[in-house]
């Protein structure tokens, strides 16, 4: 009787000590900051995914159309927030121009479960000449919140 007693006292501790740690998983539906739609796909057996980016208003730029994306994200067994990164090859309405973006962020978890990705983006333009290359990188940041 007493080891039982014990057992269970030694159970209910490790469950109020280590809380369940919820996990980020990339895959579905996500709205950046500056109201761009992102959708990743299920991630295969190497933490691989890829999906489309959808501008949106706010991103300025009318002639984007959806484009794809590729990436990767860390293990979710090894690390419940884990970090990722994602190329974003721009497809332009009537544009010859190339863009290509790469981001580079972690997927968090808050106490309440919600999800968000925070990253940061490189814009990379073609630039006509060497003597250009200087304007060619835009930086920013973007958050993103999943849409359920």
């Amino acid at each position: 009787m007493r080891s039982a007693f014990t057992l269970v006292l030694a159970l209910a501790l490790a469950v109020c000590v280590a809380p369940m740690e919820r996990k980020c998983l990339l895959s579905g539906s996500w709205r950046s900051d500056t109201s761009c739609r992102m959708v990743v796909s299920t991630l295969d057996k190497d933490n691989r995914f890829s999906g489309f980016y959808l501008p949106g208003p706010a991103a300025g730029y009318s002639e984007l159309l959806t484009s794809p994306l590729e990436g990767s994200q860390q293990d979710t067994r090894l690390v419940p927030q884990p970090t990722f990164s994602f190329t974003v090859n721009w497809r332009l309405q009537d544009s010859e121009m190339a863009q290509t973006s790469v981001f580079l962020g972690q997927c968090y978890v808050d106490s309440n479960g919600e999800e968000t990705l925070h990253a940061l983006w490189l814009l990379r333009e073609a630039a006509n000449s060497p003597e250009e290359d200087w304007k060619a990188i835009r930086i920013g940041t973007s958050t993103f919140t999943r849409i359920k």
